[in-house]
C-alpha cells in the first residue's frame, strides 16, 4: 500500500487530490476542508511539496493557490501511483476478486489527466472474466463523483486474443493510445 511508501498520511491525502484533478488549483483553506485535517499540517505538507517541485504556488488576492507541476520530473510516474491507488482505480484493485478473474485493467491516459476524450474513445479497458454488475457498480460511483459518463468496454480474454490476431480497428485504437496499466502485465498486453 501506499501507506508504506509515503508515511505522512495528510501529504497522501493532498497528492491524492492533486492527481485526481491534475489541472485544478486549490487554495489553502480549501483542501484543508477537502482533506479533512489541520490547517497547519496541510501547510506544512504543502511546503514540504512545493520543495520538492511536485507542486507550485502562487498569491492571488489574499490567497495562495497550489497545483500540480505537470512538469515535475516524476510526474508521470506519481500519476500512474495514483491512479492505482485513489478512486477507480483503488476500487478494481481492492475489489478485484469480486469483480471476477481481471488479465488486464487499463485505463486511457486522457482518463487519468481528467482530459477531454472524442465520443469513440474508450476510458477503461477490462480483459477477463468480469461479473459486470459489480464492474458497472464502481464505474457508476466515479461517474457520479467526476459528474460525467465514463466510456468503457469489457471483453474475455479468448475475445481479446482473437480481435488482437486479427488485428482489430477498436482494440488497436484501445492499445495504441496512451494508458496506464491498473492491473496486469503492460507487455504481455501488447505482445
Amino acid at each position: 500500500m501506499i501507506e508504506n511508501i509515503i508515511v505522512s498520511k495528510v501529504r497522501i491525502k493532498l497528492l491524492d487530490v492533486f492527481f485526481s484533478n491534475p489541472g485544478e488549483l486549490y487554495h489553502v483553506r480549501g483542501l484543508v476542508r477537502k482533506i479533512e485535517e489541520e490547517i497547519n499540517a496541510v501547510r506544512r505538507e504543502l511546503a514540504n511539496l512545493e520543495k520538492a517541485g511536485i507542486v507550485k504556488k502562487e498569491p492571488r488576492g489574499n490567497r495562495l493557490y497550489y497545483w500540480l507541476n505537470l512538469s515535475y520530473l516524476y510526474y508521470p510516474e506519481l500519476l500512474v501511483l495514483f491512479a492505482k491507488y485513489s478512486r477507480l482505480g483503488g476500487q478494481i484493485v481492492k475489489n478485484r476478486n469480486r469483480i471476477g478473474r481481471i488479465v488486464y485493467c487499463v485505463f486511457s491516459g486522457k482518463f487519468v489527466k481528467r482530459l477531454a476524450r472524442k465520443e469513440d474513445e474508450v476510458d477503461v479497458f477490462v480483459v477477463g472474466d468480469v461479473v459486470m454488475a459489480e464492474l458497472a457498480g464502481l464505474i457508476k460511483a466515479e461517474e457520479e463523483r467526476r459528474g460525467r459518463e465514463i466510456n468503457y468496454t469489457t471483453m474475455t480474454e479468448e475475445e481479446f486474443v482473437f480481435r488482437k490476431k486479427r488485428n482489430d480497428p477498436f482494440l488497436e485504437s484501445i492499445l495504441r493510445g496512451s494508458r496506464v496499466m491498473i492491473l496486469g502485465n503492460e507487455e504481455e498486453l501488447l505482445r
